[in-house]
C-alpha cells in the first residue's frame, strides 16, 4: 500500500496511482482527526469520496503516533492524549474514539488502537504494554457501528521477546477478527530479529484471514516477510526516497543528484517500463532536482511506486510457483535493497 498519510500520496494523482499499480492505500487516523477533522470529511461523502479514491483505503489507528510523537503525548489506560504539533491542542485519542473517527471516514480497513512501544524494551514492559494493546482491542470491538462495512484489524504486538508474539497472537487469533497486523517492528532493529518475530506470531494467525505487516520495508524484507506468511505491506520508502532524490532499481537504489549521470541518457532503469522510464534519461531527472522543479520529485516517485508495484506482482506469481520460484527473486530484491556504490552506474 502507497502511503498516503493525510489523504493523499505526496506529489501523485489517483489516475497516476492507477497507473502505477497501486490497489489500496493507507491513510492515518491521526492526522485527518487533526485536519481536516473526520467530521468534516464524513460530511463531504467520506474519504473516498473527499480524496477522489475508488479503490480500497486502510487507516492507520493513530497507535504509531504515540511513539513517533511521544514528546506530545502521555499514555494511560484510557487512551493517548496528544498536545498536537499543529495547534498545540490537546485531544484524547481512546480506542473508542479511534474506531469512531475511522467509521466516520467511510474507510475499507480500520486498525484497532495499539500502544507501539521503544524496541528494546523489558520484558516487563513489553508484557504490560500488550496486554494494555488487547485491552484496548476489546474495546474497540465494543465501539464498532458499522461491522459490515468497515473491517476491524487487531495488531499483534511483543517485542522482541518470541514467548510474548507467540502467546498475542494465538489470543488475539481467538477473537476471530476480519484480519491481523503485525505491529512494533521495523523500528530499528536487524532483520533478523524482526524475522524471527515473524515466525513466533504468523504461525498462530488463522490462514484463511489478511496478515498485514505495518511498515515494511525494503525488497528484501519484503521477500522474507511473504516467505514467512505475510500478505500486505505499507511503507513510506518508495515515496519519501522519491521525493529526496533516490530511485529504487533492478540494479540497486540510486541517487540521481549524483555527478555521473549529468550526461546519463539512460532511463532510471533500463528493465522498467514506468512513465518515467519511457520519457526521461537520468540527466533530465537530475537538472529538475538540482533546480529544484517540482517535477523532479513526482516522476521518481512514481518510478519507485511503480517498481514496488512490479516487484509485489511478481512475488504473486512466485508464491503461486513456489519455493523455488520465491527464492528466484531473491536477487533482485538483494540488489533493489542496497544503494549503488559511488564508483559505479
Amino acid at each position: 500500500m502507497p502511503v498516503g498519510t493525510a489523504g493523499t500520496v505526496k506529489g501523485l494523482t489517483p489516475a497516476e496511482l492507477r497507473g502505477a499499480g497501486a490497489s489500496m492505500v493507507l491513510a492515518n487516523t491521526y492526522h485527518l482527526w487533526v485536519r481536516p477533522g473526520h467530521e468534516l470529511v464524513r460530511r463531504l461523502g467520506g474519504l473516498h469520496e473527499f480524496m477522489g479514491w475508488e479503490g480500497p483505503i486502510l487507516t492507520d489507528s493513530g497507535g504509531y503516533q504515540a511513539f513517533s510523537l511521544k514528546e506530545f503525548c502521555k499514555v494511560t489506560e484510557q487512551g493517548v492524549r496528544f498536545r498536537s504539533p499543529m495547534d498545540g491542542g490537546w485531544r484524547m485519542l481512546t480506542p473508542e474514539v479511534a474506531v469512531e473517527i475511522q467509521e466516520a471516514l467511510g474507510v475499507d480497513v480500520a486498525m484497532a488502537l495499539d500502544e507501539c512501544i521503544e524496541v528494546p524494551a523489558t520484558v516487563e514492559r513489553v508484557r504490560s504494554s500488550t496486554e494494555r494493546t488487547t485491552r484496548w482491542l476489546e474495546r474497540c470491538l465494543e465501539a464498532r457501528r458499522q461491522p459490515e462495512r468497515t473491517a476491524l484489524f487487531g495488531i499483534v504486538q511483543g517485542g522482541l521477546y518470541p514467548e510474548l508474539r507467540r502467546a498475542h497472537a494465538q489470543q488475539l487469533a481467538e477473537l476471530d477478527l476480519d484480519g491481523y497486523a503485525v505491529g512494533g517492528l521495523s523500528v530499528g532493529e536487524p532483520q533478523a530479529e524482526m524475522l524471527a518475530m515473524l515466525e513466533a506470531a504468523v504461525p498462530c494467525l488463522p490462514s484463511d484471514r489478511v496478515r498485514y505487516l505495518m511498515g515494511v520495508g525494503y525488497p528484501l524484507d519484503i521477500l522474507e516477510a511473504v516467505r514467512r506468511g505475510i500478505d500486505l505491506f505499507d511503507c513510506v520508502l518508495p515515496t519519501r526516497s522519491g521525493r529526496f532524490g533516490q530511485a529504487f532499481t533492478s540494479l540497486g537504489r540510486l541517487t540521481i543528484r549524483h555527478a555521473r549521470y549529468r550526461e546519463d541518457s539512460r532511463p532510471v532503469d533500463p528493465a522498467c517500463r514506468c512513465y518515467t522510464c519511457r520519457s526521461f534519461s537520468r540527466a533530465y531527472l537530475r537538472h529538475l532536482f538540482l533546480g529544484k522543479e517540482i517535477l523532479g520529485p513526482r516522476l521518481l516517485t512514481l518510478h519507485n511506486l511503480s517498481f514496488y508495484q512490479e516487484f509485489m506482482e511478481r512475488v504473486r506469481v512466485a508464491v503461486r510457483g513456489g519455493t523455488s520460484s520465491i527464492e528466484a527473486l531473491r536477487p533482485l530484491a538483494e540488489a533493489a535493497s542496497v544503494t549503488i556504490p559511488a564508483q559505479e552506474t
